[in-house]
């Protein structure tokens, strides 16, 4: 099937895309052919975000976003910050020590999910024909330039072989490909590993995200409130915060962010996140509640300083694939809407004067004369201290930074350490003991699976690619006590004996498609790649 623009993603950044493009060729009066390949089962099935929304990219995308009934209704109202000391103390910080970047004034905390299906709407009624449950398994790429996407193929036995159900690929191809596959896209990474996008850039760094939705009761709801706090129980050199949202419908947002630079193999962010939720600053809203959805998501966040080659012959790399986000908002979505409608805007240029397969050099000024540009050089310096200095001192830093300088210091903070090469051996630190769950506040990994309505079908080849299936024992086990049984959010990884020996063993049917394995394994041997379309969460409203 042959299009003008194939865009792969129908996330905040590869709808922007393609309602601007249709917004262009509407206002010309010409018509553009334009297709969004979705690998959810619906648009939205695997959205998750926290997620206080700023709207400026909105404003511009739809000025009237109010009257069409978009799913952004609830303001922020209070924005209150802790410095969590230890599982029991915290101290509230007043707004003046508080980064003019984390003030959420004029936002709202909405629901990503709904926010794109809304999105998706509008980009249908403008003509842009849009295809979940579909996956963009491989590039098509001729004579060095992107000619668009394969999709995957359906129906396709673990052992390889044809089932009854079986469909073959298709080609998917277009004059230019927008990827917005969103953090660690697995045809982003192979673009960026092979056009050198990120050649003499700092590596790009990257956090695991959890969220989960709670129905509270009435008297511990506040709905606009916003709650951020920093310190426990991330310990020593494990950098992250957390969060709690108070949205519509007596439903609470709370979730924990833990940066993948952690050097304790022992660690598990899943549990880490467990034990947020017990300290009286976070419980106190959520006891008495019910738990109604789970999900975690790796989050991009090296920002301007990790941001690769947005560009390459026949495309462009949009949103999280390319590493958009603001971290010193915490914020991703109004970046990257506008990423991809500055994609929009150089893509139809080139289309109007009959270029195709061309490398949108255009894009990069263009970019750089915008306000996410502006934005993401006055972040630029945020992560980095956070690392070099830690939550308190890097904290320190960035109120000065952002409040007295306006993020303009006349030097820039890198930190050039890539995450997977952070763990230290497990005999070198100590274990770490978690409590058991008490299904009050905390709970384990499967019964928070089910929750994010995660399913694969069962006979498939697993989507989880070991390039040595040795290293996990002979490696990753005898170093590091094999950390992907930890860092995994979703049970995927186990230990098992058999025949009395370890071995590693791939639940891939529980893969909430987080791509955390693929940041952190510490030899990089394993590889997402997509599952038969429509597979993963499902998730509702995230």
């Amino acid at each position: 099937m042959e299009f003008d623009v194939v865009i792969v993603g129908a996330g905040p950044a590869g709808l922007s895309t393609a309602i601007r493009l249709a917004q262009q060729a509407k206002t010309a009066g010409t018509e553009i052919s334009l297709c969004v390949v979705e690998k959810g089962s619906e648009v939205g099935a695997h959205i998750l975000s926290g997620a206080v929304f700023e709207p400026r990219a909105l404003n511009e995308l739809f000025p009237d976003w109010q009257k069409m009934n978009a799913p952004v209704t609830t303001s922020v109202t209070h924005d209150h910050i802790y410095l969590l000391k230890n599982e029991t103390d915290a101290q509230k910080l007043p707004n003046f020590l508080v980064p003019k970047t984390m003030h959420n004034e004029g936002n709202y905390i909405v629901s990503i999910g709904n926010l794109c299906r809304w999105l998706a709407t509008q980009a249908e009624q403008l003509g842009v024909e849009i295809f979940p449950g579909f996956t963009a398994a491989d590039l098509l790429i001729e004579d060095d330039v992107v000619k668009g996407v394969i999709t995957g193929e359906m129906g396709v036995a673990r052992d390889g072989s044809q089932k009854d159900s079986y469909v073959p690929a298709m080609e998917l191809r277009g004059k230019y490909t927008v990827f917005a596959e969103g953090c660690r896209g697995h045809l982003g990474k192979q673009l960026i590993a092979r056009y050198e996008l990120d050649k003499g850039r700092s590596p790009q760094h990257y956090a695991l995200g959890f969220k989960e939705i709670w129905d509270v009761p009435a008297e511990q709801h506040q709905q606009g409130l916003v709650v951020h706090s920093a310190g426990w129980p991330l310990q020593d050199d494990t950098s992250g915060g957390g969060y709690l949202y108070h949205a519509e419908g007596q439903q609470i947002v709370v979730g924990l962010i833990v940066d993948l630079n952690y050097s304790n193999p022992h660690l598990s962010p899943f549990e880490e996140f467990q034990r947020y939720k017990q300290h009286p600053v976070i419980k106190q809203y959520l006891q008495g509640g019910k738990r109604v959805c789970y999900g975690a998501r790796a989050i991009a966040k090296g920002g301007l300083n990790s941001l690769p080659k947005m560009t390459f012959p026949g495309g462009v790399l949009v949103g999280c694939d390319a590493g958009t986000l603001n971290f010193a908002k915490i914020k991703g979505n109004h970046t990257a809407m506008k990423s991809g409608m500055l994609a929009a805007e150089t893509i139809f240029a080139a289309l109007q004067q009959d270029k195709a397969g061309a490398d949108l050099t255009e894009f990069a000024a263009q970019f750089e004369q915008s306000w996410l540009f502006d934005e993401l050089f006055r972040s630029r310096n945020f992560g980095p201290a956070m690392h070099k200095f830690g939550s308190f001192w890097g904290g320190a830093f960035n109120t000065l930074d952002q409040n007295i300088f306006a993020g303009k210091l006349p030097f820039t903070l890198k930190d050039e350490t890539v995450d997977h090469l952070t763990l230290r051996p497990a005999a070198e630190v100590p274990k770490i003991q978690y409590a058991k769950p008490d299904n009050v506040l905390s709970f384990d990994r499967l019964s928070s699976v089910y929750l994010s309505n995660t399913n694969h079908e069962e006979d498939q080849p697993c989507h989880l690619k070991l390039a040595d299936a040795a290293i996990p024992v002979s490696v990753n086990l005898a170093l590091y006590d094999e950390p992907a049984q930890r860092y995994c959010p979703a049970g995927v990884y186990e230990i098992v004996e058999e025949n009395n020996q370890p071995r590693l063993q791939i639940n891939a049917q529980n893969c909430i498609h987080c791509k955390t394995c693929d940041i952190k394994d510490p030899r990089q041997n394993i590889t997402w790649v997509t599952p038969e379309g429509a597979g993963g969460p499902n998730y509702p409203n995230m």
